[in-house]
């Protein structure tokens, strides 16, 4: 979904990168959509984005940010962990209910080779 409110990333004076969020009713703020074009990736800006969006999470007194990915979702993985993101949640076979349930175009296996079964719900503290 890419409601809420977020940031964009500006190169050149082209929209690279866009991460947005959404506040919970707790006082948390889930990162709802992180992007950056594939000829801009591997330049550290997704976790600019990241660090910039924890700033004004933090400025607003938001004390959690949290996000969902998938298991197979390797590369997203690293960002986020690498962002200081620790593993909240394990959600384990929701892909497949959703797949069963929602859509049913969800792969079973990603490109990389890896099952897609689960979701992983990440958390940064502020």
């Amino acid at each position: 979904m890419l409601g809420g409110t977020g940031l964009v990333a500006v190169h050149d004076a082209e929209r690279v990168g866009l991460l947005t969020w959404r506040f919970e009713l707790d006082g948390s703020a889930e990162i709802a959509c992180l992007v950056v074009v594939a000829h801009a990736r591997h330049r550290g800006l997704g976790r600019s984005l990241l660090a910039a969006a924890a700033d004004e999470l933090r400025r607003r007194g938001v004390g959690r940010v949290w996000l969902v990915t998938t298991n197979d979702n390797l590369v997203a993985l690293a960002l986020y962990e690498q962002a200081g993101y620790r593993l909240a949640a394990l959600r384990s076979g929701a892909i497949d209910e959703i797949r069963r349930t929602i859509k049913p175009s969800i792969p079973e296996v990603a490109s990389n080779g890896i099952p897609i079964r689960d979701e992983l719900e990440l958390e940064l503290l502020l």
